[in-house]
């Protein structure tokens, strides 16, 4: 055998190496994709976590709104009572705290808004989220890629 036998050897070894290489190359792409995707998943729960808990916060903040049903059953938007610089009335608080809670809501997470609802004397905050950017919307947590986050609270 000489050396004729062996033209063009060396160049189909190169060649699968590059092919094996590039499916590797692919793979490892494809997992800090999927990585970047769960962490910022992760981090829009954090500030879910964040939110409900300022709302808890605002809630403890101004007990005599909640002993008067001012925050029971906070969903939407409402308008700026405009009496901060003023002094608030609990209810005008109330009402402030939601303004402001849902506005925060609606920059900080995708499609975010929040409800607070009151069963005897446990208060559920769901925080409620665009987890993968699909235009989801509506009242229901399964609902079009919404995400939810619930926390009980007894003030």
């Amino acid at each position: 055998m000489g050396l004729s036998s062996n033209k063009g050897f060396a160049l189909i070894e190169v060649l699968i190496t590059v092919v094996v290489l590039s499916i590797g190359l692919l793979g490892l792409a494809g997992l800090q994709v999927s990585g970047q995707r769960n962490n910022h998943s992760a981090y829009m729960r954090g500030q879910a976590v964040f939110l409900a808990y300022d709302m808890v916060d605002r809630m403890r903040a101004n007990m005599q709104g909640v002993t008067a049903g001012n925050y029971n059953n906070i969903s939407g938007i409402p308008a700026d009572p405009g009496c901060i610089s003023t002094g608030c009335t609990p209810a005008q608080m109330a009402q402030y705290d939601a303004f402001q809670w849902n506005t925060l809501m609606a920059q900080q997470l995708p499609s975010g808004q929040g409800t607070v609802t009151v069963a005897g004397a446990i208060y559920t905050i769901t925080v409620k989220w665009d987890d993968d950017h699909s235009g989801g919307a509506g009242a229901a947590c399964s609902a079009g890629g919404l995400k939810c986050l619930s926390l009980g609270v007894q003030l």
